[in-house]
């Protein structure tokens, strides 16, 4: 780490810390990159050989479109495999590695923060926030309502608010339990820090910009690219079965969705290793 006595300005501390516990990069070893349908999916080739995810599961997804957009990010990869740049395999891994076999703590995950929404808890004070959070909020709260059958309340302040029980089994209930799916809704929900919002994406609702709005109602600000980076595409929701053509999401809720946090998603990734990401 530079202190400055090099010539080379110093380091920030953190920042030093987080590039020295970043995993050595692997070199590029593959030249082409391809899709191949498998029961089930379509598999993730490099040069015709599978991808295994951390626990050794072969890399494949459920549609089509999906794995080509696996498949895009490792071709993307120049001389270096940076994990950090590749959100959707990530994503993936988890997925494949760590809900498929376990769906009842991941939906359980997100259950929890139904049982006390954001959209539920408003501001006070300053007046733009509390218009922006009545904004973007309670037409949340009214599909929920309308669609869902789930009539939440939303109050001033954070104190809890005890929620109608049926209003909740409804809303529990508009969880899926398809893996792929409840990953993907899982990691919308850890980064909107809202279940509702991340449900009102996965059925088309809302947009991948009108979520991010939604996130980023919390704060005092005007909203901007400065404020926080805007979401990409999403290709889980959009890619998985029996989507709308409104779910045009992104890499999904990883880095690709959240630059500055590449840590984000949930559940947490495993680093690279072999093959693996």
């Amino acid at each position: 780490m530079s202190d400055g006595s090099d010539g080379h300005p110093p380091d920030n501390p953190a920042a030093a810390v987080r590039r020295a516990m970043r995993p050595a990069l692997r070199r590029r070893f593959y030249d082409k990159v391809g899709t191949v349908p498998e029961a089930g999916g379509y598999a993730v080739r490099l040069d015709g050989k599978p991808v295994r995810t951390p626990a050794g599961r072969g890399l494949a997804a459920p549609s089509a479109a999906l794995a080509q957009a696996l498949a895009a990010e490792w071709d993307a990869q120049p001389d270096l495999i940076d994990p950090a740049r590749m959100p959707l395999t990530r994503l993936a891994n988890s997925i494949i590695d760590g809900v498929g076999d376990r769906p009842d703590p991941v939906a359980a995950e997100i259950e929890k923060y139904l049982a006390s929404d954001l959209v539920c808890y408003r501001a006070t004070a300053p007046s733009g926030l509390v218009e922006r959070q009545a904004r973007h909020w309670d037409p949340i709260l009214a599909w929920a309502r309308e669609t869902l059958g789930a009539p939440l309340r939303a109050a001033p302040g954070v104190v809890h608010i005890a929620q109608d029980e049926d209003a909740l089994a409804r809303a529990r209930g508009a969880i899926p339990r398809e893996p792929w799916r409840l990953g993907a809704l899982n990691a919308a929900t850890t980064l909107a820090g809202s279940a509702l919002i991340a449900l009102a994406l996965a059925r088309g609702r809302l947009s991948v910009e009108e979520a991010w709005q939604g996130r980023t109602s919390t704060r005092t600000g005007t909203w901007s690219s400065g404020a926080a980076t805007k979401p990409r595409s999403n290709a889980v929701l959009s890619a998985s079965p029996n989507s709308t053509p409104r779910q045009r999401c992104c890499a999904f809720c990883s880095s690709g969705l959240e630059g500055q946090n590449p840590q984000a998603i949930a559940p947490h990734v495993s680093a690279p290793r072999r093959h693996d990401l």
